[in-house]
């Protein structure tokens, strides 16, 4: 096999390759080849409470409580909890009647859209619905007859809520299962057609769909799938990930993948950890794919032997300083004064260390140079400083940015 060389994809590739006078002939002419921004899949839109979903909403982040919902003073706390890091729908399981009566109090007091969790009875999706949640999922394998599907529709009509078809890998329709076997991708796309099909053919339209499987690739390709077929929303997510490190590993490539064709409409990191791990992650992966310009996207070097300092301990003082940062600046931390700021030259502001000293930079240009001990605290004005730049010369960046709260002032 002829290996494609640099020279033949040149035009003038008889020209010696050479620097004269820091100018050279361009090598890459049909530059770009390829797409450098992401252009979204066109959808129809739902409104989750005050969340729009599709269109050409912002991504939204989800997550999911993991405390009994019963448990109403917990369930409250938690919420408010996730809505303070960032998490803009909740979703909470419903297993019984009670914690379907919980949801009347729950919801009220909650400052981002509900949503019902339904399994095995539709009854209690009923219920919910009364009971003031904003948006009902259904896990339609494990509802035993279409009727019940029909019925959760009728009560979502009356009450103008919408729907998510939440498919995954361990709840298809067991005559899918039968005529597809160990086809997992083909089943979650059947199912999640299927079901849709029914709510059409009850004249009903609000809703959205997630095909979860908890292989990455899997996840990929049924979500591909399902976005050439139909024109709803997509609710991103690969089930059961796993723990912190393996399940972020698995949601970035999928999510990522996906996001970068113009594939999805609101995601969820399942995790088993923490759940503000869940809606840090989200955040993350959405700013990754440049889907998300609110807060500080942090750089930091690897280190390597040129490090004359505590690089991982310099970095976590940094990203705690940040964390409630909302304004998109860059913020990198390096470790030399090789990296620092040559290589971080892209940085709004960024810190570079060296034995006893350290370079306050912003972009290109040298701020400031601090003996150690006041480096952090030189940093934190510095940071200040941009932050207030950045406010003034971009005024309307907070109310573009802002997503509303259900509470009332």
């Amino acid at each position: 096999m002829m290996m494609t060389t640099v020279a033949s994809t040149v035009a003038n590739s008889a020209q010696e390759a050479s620097f004269v006078d820091d100018i050279y002939a361009p090598l890459a002419c049909d530059f770009p080849r390829f797409p450098q921004a992401v252009v979204r899949r066109k959808s129809s839109q739902i409104l989750v409470g005050s969340v729009a979903i599709g269109g050409n909403a912002p991504i939204s982040v989800q997550s999911m409580l993991v405390n009994d919902t019963r448990d109403v003073k917990e369930s409250i706390y938690q919420i408010q909890r996730l809505a303070d890091a960032g998490c803009e729908i909740i979703r909470l399981a419903v297993p019984d009647k009670e914690a379907a009566e919980a949801l009347k109090i729950i919801v009220p007091k909650s400052p981002i859209p509900v949503v019902a969790d339904i399994h095995f009875d539709y009854r209690l999706a009923l219920q919910a619905a009364d009971n003031g949640v904003h948006a009902i999922r259904i896990n339609p394998g494990n509802l035993s007859s279409k009727e019940f599907v029909k019925a959760v529709v009728r009560k979502c009509k009356e009450r103008n809520l919408p729907i998510r078809i939440g498919v995954n890998g361990g709840s298809i329709e067991k005559p899918i299962k039968e005529r597809y076997p160990k086809q997992m991708v083909r089943q979650l796309v059947e199912s999640a057609l299927l079901n849709a099909q029914i709510l059409e053919q009850e004249d009903f339209t609000q809703f959205a769909i997630s095909v979860k499987g908890s292989d990455p690739m899997e996840a990929v390709a049924a979500y591909r799938e399902v976005a050439s077929r139909c024109g709803y929303p997509l609710h991103l997510g690969v089930t059961e990930a796993g723990t912190l490190k393996r399940g972020l590993v698995k949601s970035a490539f999928a999510l990522g993948l996906l996001l970068s064709e113009g594939i999805g409409d609101t995601i969820r990191i399942s995790l088993t950890a923490d759940s503000i791990e869940e809606v840090f992650a989200g955040h993350e992966i959405l700013k990754a794919v440049g889907l998300r310009k609110t807060g500080a996207d942090l750089i930091s070097c690897p280190a390597c032997g040129r490090c004359e300092v505590d690089l991982h301990g310099l970095t976590s003082q940094v990203e705690a300083l940040i964390a409630k940062l909302e304004v998109p600046l860059k913020v990198a931390v390096m470790g030399c004064f090789v990296n620092g700021p040559g290589e971080a030259e892209q940085a709004d502001i960024g810190i570079a260390g060296g034995i006893g000293q350290y370079y306050i930079f912003r972009g290109e240009d040298r701020i400031q140079k601090v003996p150690e001990a006041q480096a952090l605290e030189a940093f934190k004005a510095e940071l200040d400083r941009a932050v207030m730049e950045y406010k003034v010369e971009h005024p309307n960046w907070q109310t573009e940015n802002k997503l509303p709260s259900l509470l009332k002032p």
